[in-house]
């Protein structure tokens, strides 16, 4: 458990030791694994959508500010209507989704890239 904690840490410094901008949007994918349907969602920061039993929130959206191309990383919360407490909420890296991944049994998200402007 320590040793995922560090390679997290690890991972998460270089992108901590630059400079980056909050983006005024992004866009996540989801997708039903029962059904096979799938969406791309276009989110504003603090709109939030519902697709399936989710309601996907996006709090924050931000990218390197030097290369907006680059890595986007984005704070979720993303919330079941059947269960009483959020099911994911924290960052979420967009070339690296399972290493903080949501865990849900019928759907997947996860984030494609902030909106630049």
């Amino acid at each position: 458990m320590k040793a995922l904690a560090l390679a997290l840490a690890l991972l998460a410094w270089p992108v901590a030791a630059q400079d980056v901008t909050s983006a005024p949007g992004g866009i996540l994918r989801w997708l039903d694994k029962v059904s096979g349907e799938t969406a791309d969602i276009e989110l504003s920061r603090g709109q939030s959508a519902t697709s399936g039993f989710l309601t996907m929130q996006l709090d924050d959206c931000r990218y390197p500010t030097a290369d907006p191309a680059a890595d986007a990383y984005a704070h979720l919360t993303i919330a079941d209507s059947r269960a009483s407490e959020p099911v994911f909420s924290g960052w979420m890296i967009a070339s690296s989704p399972a290493l903080s991944a949501l865990d849900h049994p019928r759907y997947d998200v996860w984030l494609l890239r902030c909106i630049t402007e």
